[in-house]
């Protein structure tokens, strides 16, 4: 059985709620139900229908990113340096985490609450520990690191780049530096 399509005015409520709470994930406010009913101008009942907990929102403001990372990934492992995939991918994530701080939230979240967060997740984590393994088979990379290794390390590099440099050019040269770092550790 099919899932009846939604009304356009809930597919446009739906829209606007997602709008409201990225402009505030970007703006670095909490997100909380009650205030994005209030900025959208629905009622509170709207917005749990559509997003039963703040982390549900926040997981669907956090999906396109998830899928760019994806893309990004799978175009990392057809590329014939190893070493080089790895670096950029490494950097790509970088970028993503510094101008969409939904990423590192959901990411650094203990669980997720959405099938689909877990499934691109998962997904991610998987096109990564490849680029490693496959830079580890190479010999470019330390054989003592794992994904589960960098993915906090990742997270770290874009806290400290986002609490020590106030805007936002200053952070990406910031996470690059200490991008940079963490890469020549890395290579054996």
């Amino acid at each position: 059985m099919t899932a009846a399509p939604k009304r356009k005015d809930a597919a446009r409520n739906r829209q606007r709620i997602v709008d409201v709470a990225r402009d505030l994930v970007d703006d670095g406010t909490p997100l909380q139900l009650n205030d994005v009913a209030r900025r959208v101008g629905v009622g509170v009942a709207t917005v749990y229908r559509h997003f039963p907990t703040p982390e549900a929102l926040m997981e669907t403001v956090a999906t396109p990113g998830l899928e760019a990372l994806i893309a990004r990934a799978e175009q990392a492992l057809a590329e014939q340096d190893p070493w080089n995939a790895l670096a950029g991918f490494l950097g790509a994530t970088l970028e993503a985490q510094l101008t969409d701080p939904s990423l590192t939230i959901v990411r650094a979240a203990p669980e997720r609450v959405l099938p689909r967060t877990e499934e691109l997740t998962a997904t991610l984590d998987s096109l990564a520990g490849q680029l490693l393994d496959r830079t580890r088979a190479a010999g470019a990379v330390r054989g003592v690191v794992t994904w589960e290794d960098l993915l906090p390390l990742m997270c770290g590099i874009a806290f400290a780049a986002n609490i020590h440099a106030d805007e936002r050019q200053a952070r990406r040269e910031s996470g690059r530096r200490y991008l940079d770092v963490m890469l020549r550790g890395l290579r054996d």
